[in-house]
């Protein structure tokens, strides 16, 4: 990272990021052309690996892409606010805490696997306990990010 005055290293750090995001940013490769599309998220830690959970459609190009190249990034931003240059252009700036990680995707088969992921997602998109069950599952297509790695970077006044 160039701004290492910016670098968010510490993980608690990076999961209040991602903790305060709402939606992330997938970045898939088509054929060499880039595909990138917002979605809603969960998310938990596994072994130290941020794992990153999305729903869809049960057909899409998103699915036709994953299904031919599982290598994904995602980007989660938050807390964007201008910083005034006042009557200097070149001194505007902004506030904000962002997340980038590498790794695959999947599309999650297992029934529950699918219901600990939707509880997970909607969890972190509402702050309320849900109880998902299998068949209200079996109704979408669940992804899972398995990052493998992954960084965070923050502007603060």
């Amino acid at each position: 990272m160039r701004r290492k005055d910016r670098e968010v290293t510490s993980l608690e750090e990076i999961l209040r990021i991602v903790g305060n995001s709402r939606f992330l940013h997938l970045a898939l490769s088509d054929d060499g052309q880039p595909y990138v599309v917002p979605l809603h998220f969960g998310y938990e830690m596994q072994e130290g690996n941020l794992i990153l959970y999305m729903h869809c459609a049960k057909e899409g190009q998103k699915l036709d892409i994953i299904q031919k190249n599982n290598r994904a990034c995602v980007e989660i931003e938050n807390g964007e606010t201008i910083v005034s240059g006042e009557n200097i252009p070149c001194k505007y700036g902004a506030e904000f805490s962002s997340v980038i990680a590498r790794g695959t995707v999947e599309i999650l088969l297992d029934p529950k696997g699918k219901v600990h992921a939707l509880e997970l997602l909607m969890e972190h998109q509402t702050g309320r306990d849900f109880t998902i069950t299998e068949e209200m599952a079996d109704s979408v297509v669940v992804l899972k990010f398995v990052s493998e790695c992954y960084t965070g970077k923050e502007r603060k006044k």
